[in-house]
């Protein structure tokens, strides 16, 4: 009877952790995120770049940017060029030759047109 009752709490305990971790794993951060900028507002698709790093976060956390909603994002008025010079940033993939479009020629990819 106790082997059974202690085989029962440790099948309880294991599930609760996988249930966690399951949790945790999901948890990726919003979809999107807008920062808002004197040249129209960045919507800045986190689900497409957690999706295009697949899932791995260290990628960009904390090395680039830190998980802080309150920290700034260095991305800012003359800051493109600056930031693709030094691949700090946005700058890090969007550069010439980069992973990803440069910032020059290309405003309306990130930036929304103001009404």
């Amino acid at each position: 009877m106790k082997k059974s009752r202690t085989l029962s709490l440790f099948v309880a305990l294991l599930f609760c952790f996988a249930v966690i971790g399951l949790q945790a794993a999901d948890d990726k951060g919003p979809a999107e995120i807008v920062f808002e900028t004197k040249n129209g507002n960045v919507t800045f698709p986190h689900a497409k770049h957690v999706e295009s790093m697949k899932g791995d976060c260290t990628a960009c956390h904390d090395a680039i940017f830190p998980e802080d909603k309150t920290a700034e994002l260095n991305y800012k008025k003359a800051m493109h060029k600056t930031a693709e010079k030094e691949m700090t940033s946005c700058g890090t993939c969007h550069h010439p030759d980069g992973k990803s479009f440069e910032s020059k020629g290309n405003c309306a990819k990130c930036h929304e047109k103001k009404k």
